[in-house]
């Protein structure tokens, strides 16, 4: 019998005392209080802590139980003190329980205050001395304690009766807490207070009696006020709180969330909401990463507008048209493949692929453009001719090496609209890659030329866990080091907003590789900027999709973005990846490697990849006469009097449009009267496009306009002959404009020039 009562003994005890749902709990990385998701049941009633605060322990052992460390679990003294008490007056006035015996009561739930109930309560309480030691002990009857209302716990309470974490209490908010939980909904904070303040007066007496706390502490104690009302708990980081309570429901995580960076990104996010939702914008996020361990320091999910627009919704993972934040992927994916130097000429002309056709924010053309200038500059139409050069599907499978999760179709569900907004991603996907490729560069420079192969990892927001890159290897993981770091100096260019145009005049600037992106219909703009240790992504518009004027990524989204770059602490530039770097001669004029005949050349270090590229295309030799004003040939000039000079020559319809932006750009001198001309000619249409529809406006006075053709000539001297549909219309010279009014329907162009080379385009004509 003494054997089987020993087991039922060692038994009696639950394995787990309380198994009432919990709070979800976030706290910085410095355990400050982010937020938190009230439990299931409706209580606030936080994770166990892991130790009491020195004040509210002292204050709740001269209040509850003086003896608490020298009893088994109950205090015979007590016991016989209460019995008599309640004996002689017939009721049960006095409990005599401990603090073991009351978290054994707590844990056992609506059972009645019965001398027997009290009887199990001491045998379970022994059981619990066995069990745990007392400062456990204490902490659960801490943690689980009623103080008024739906407030359960210390933690819980300190926060919501005084605003504070429980550790930084004063002793007369530690003595009010520990009067609490002796009568929760007699003595609940707001109602009763005399006799709440009463009880705390006398606890503080005892505590000055017995020289816990000195006299004038003592004296400013009684001073202070009692708690009114409960405060609202804090809600630092919202969207996060959420996020982390799908995975980790009751439970309390410490993030790896800076608080000081997140409260001043919230004041700064709060500023710009005031101010765009007169545009009616309403809603903005951010997100900061830490490059080299890849922690989330800051969550923002959504401004702080209302619930008419969404204020709930966590944009950070959702998905968004691009615009042309993909841009830099395409730049980085070219240099990579040795497709492009990043000084090299891409052309910048009116272009139709089909039905598709890309046009500038501003409307020009420049004719040709170097290709870190097209990315620096986010002109639309290189970057589409770039992608139609590089292939759609090559670039797809580097942007799914990037793991943007958002790409659930093919290459041709997107087509050439892939590097314009054509797909969409999110913003904590983009910011990740960003992080990544600035993550790679700096590992690469910092081990030997080596590559992590899980370098484009997740970030994360737990500070228990830690980045894993995995193992160092010679094999780059997506674009290899050279071709970042080239793709970082061109981002490094871009035109900052207005407030920050002079920017590298400041000793306190700090080099930013960003790029922004404002998509189709201005429904979402972006702006994502790296430096060798953070990352800040920021995305603007309505959660809704309605677009607004204005919505522009340099002009919504960047100067929030910098404002936060400026909060962080600045950094050096990323250093140049030598090993991964050759240096050669490039044609200053075209950006490609130079030929023998470029006039021009500088020594520049380019990616390892890049030097399978041809040599410039565009510096052509020529022979002139002597006075240098006319090309010549031996039909017309002795070889020994010909004169070889080398010559810049685009395209025509790119030295059309080139020699508008570069005033200096001389154009081929004329063959002399008496040669033979034997050079080959070429000419281009302006306008219209190839296939295109165009609409005829009307004028005030009712008529409809005329079509003005325009076409492109390497020798605009010579005549040019214009035809419709075969029907002679007209003819001109030097200046290649022809203004026509065709009739409604399908209509085929031609252009012949006096030498005989001819020009069609089939245009329609549309009501």
């Amino acid at each position: 019998m003494i054997l089987v009562l020993l087991i039922a003994y060692y038994l009696c005890l639950p394995k787990e005392l309380f198994k009432n749902p919990k709070a979800t709990v976030i706290t910085s990385r410095s355990n400050e209080l982010l937020g938190a998701l009230i439990a299931q049941d409706g209580q606030w009633r936080f994770p166990k802590n892991d130790s009491v605060p020195e004040k509210f322990k002292i204050c709740i052992l001269q209040f509850e139980d003086e003896y608490f460390y020298n009893h088994p679990g109950f205090n015979p003294v007590s016991i016989f003190k209460a019995l008599k008490s309640n004996l002689s007056s017939g009721e049960v006035k006095r409990g005599g329980s401990t603090l073991t015996q009351q978290v054994i009561r707590l844990s056992r739930q609506g059972q009645s205050r019965t001398y027997f109930e009290k009887f199990k309560e001491l045998i379970l309480a022994t059981r619990l001395e066995f069990r745990l030691s007392k400062d456990d002990i204490l902490n659960l009857y801490a943690s689980y304690a009623p103080f008024g209302g739906n407030v359960v716990g210390i933690e819980a309470a300190s926060w919501r009766y005084f605003n504070r974490n429980a550790s930084h209490l004063s002793w007369a908010e530690s003595a009010t807490l520990a009067v609490l939980p002796n009568a929760p909904s007699l003595i609940y904070p707001g109602r009763n207070q005399k006799l709440l303040l009463d009880k705390r007066n006398r606890l503080l007496k005892k505590l000055y009696d017995n020289e816990t706390i000195d006299k004038l502490t003592y004296e400013l104690s009684i001073a202070e006020g009692l708690p009114q009302k409960p405060y609202p708990l804090p809600q630092i980081a919202p969207h996060l709180l959420q996020k982390i309570a799908k995975t980790n429901r009751g439970e309390r995580v410490k993030t790896s969330i800076k608080i000081d960076l997140q409260e001043q990104a919230n004041a700064i996010v709060k500023q710009h909401h005031d101010l765009l939702k007169q545009n009616e914008i309403h809603n903005l996020s951010v997100l900061v990463l830490d490059v080299k361990t890849r922690e989330v320091l800051t969550y923002i999910g959504n401004s702080p507008t209302d619930k008419t627009h969404q204020n709930s919704v966590d944009i950070i993972d959702k998905p968004r048209s691009t615009g042309s934040i993909l841009k830099p992927f395409l730049y980085a994916a070219m240099l990579d493949a040795g497709d492009l130097l990043p000084n090299t000429l891409v052309a910048d002309v009116p272009t139709q692929f089909g039905s598709y056709q890309p046009e500038n924010y501003n409307k020009t053309y420049d004719g040709a453009v170097h290709a870190n200038d097209a990315l620096s500059r986010s002109l639309n139409v290189p970057m589409v001719r770039m992608l139609q050069e590089f292939g759609l599907d090559r670039f797809y499978h580097y942007l799914k090496a990037l793991q943007l999760k958002d790409l659930k179709y093919n290459a041709n569900h997107y087509g050439l609209s892939l590097i314009l907004g054509g797909a969409e991603s999110n913003l904590w996907d983009l910011c990740k890659s960003y992080a990544a490729m600035a993550s790679t560069l700096n590992h690469f420079n910092s081990n030997s030329s080596r590559y992590f192969t899980n370098e484009f990892s997740q970030p994360i927001y737990n500070s228990n866990q830690t980045a894993n890159f995995g193992k160092l290897t010679s094999e780059k993981t997506v674009f290899d080091a050279a071709s970042i770091y080239l793709t970082f100096e061109s981002m490094k260019q871009v035109n900052r907003p207005e407030s920050d145009e002079s920017w590298e005049y400041y000793d306190s600037s700090q080099e930013i590789a960003w790029k922004t992106g404002t998509s189709f219909g201005f429904r979402d703009a972006w702006a994502i900027g790296t430096t060798q240790d953070y990352v800040v992504g920021v995305w603007v518009g309505n959660a809704d999709g309605e677009g607004r004027p204005g919505l522009v990524g340099v002009q919504t989204a960047a100067p929030i973005m910098f404002e936060i770059f400026d909060l962080l602490p600045k950094g050096d530039w990323f250093a140049k990846p030598y090993d991964e770097m050759i240096e050669v001669s490039i044609c200053k004029k075209s950006g490609y490697r130079a030929s023998s005949i470029c006039d021009a050349t500088e020594m520049n270090y380019i990616q390892a990849s890049g030097k399978k590229t041809g040599p410039c295309p565009f510096h052509k030799l020529v022979h002139l006469d002597a006075s240098e004003r006319y090309q010549v040939n031996s039909s017309c000039e002795a070889v020994s009097s010909i004169t070889n000079t080398p010559w810049f020559i685009l395209p025509p319809l790119q030295a059309y449009y080139y020699k508008t932006q570069n005033p200096y750009y001389k154009p081929l001198p004329p063959f002399r009267i008496d040669c033979t001309e034997s050079s080959g000619i070429s000419m281009e249409f302006i306008y219209p496009n190839q296939q295109s529809t165009i609409y005829l406006p009307k004028g005030f006075d009712g008529k409809t306009n005329e079509l003005i053709l325009k076409v492109a000539h390497s020798k605009p001297e010579l005549e040019l002959y214009w035809y419709i549909d075969e029907q002679y219309i007209g003819n001109t010279k030097d200046i290649h404009d022809m203004a026509v009014l065709p009739s409604p329907g399908e209509h085929y162009i031609t252009v012949i020039d006096e030498l005989g080379n001819e020009l069609k385009h089939r245009i329609t004509i549309s009501e």
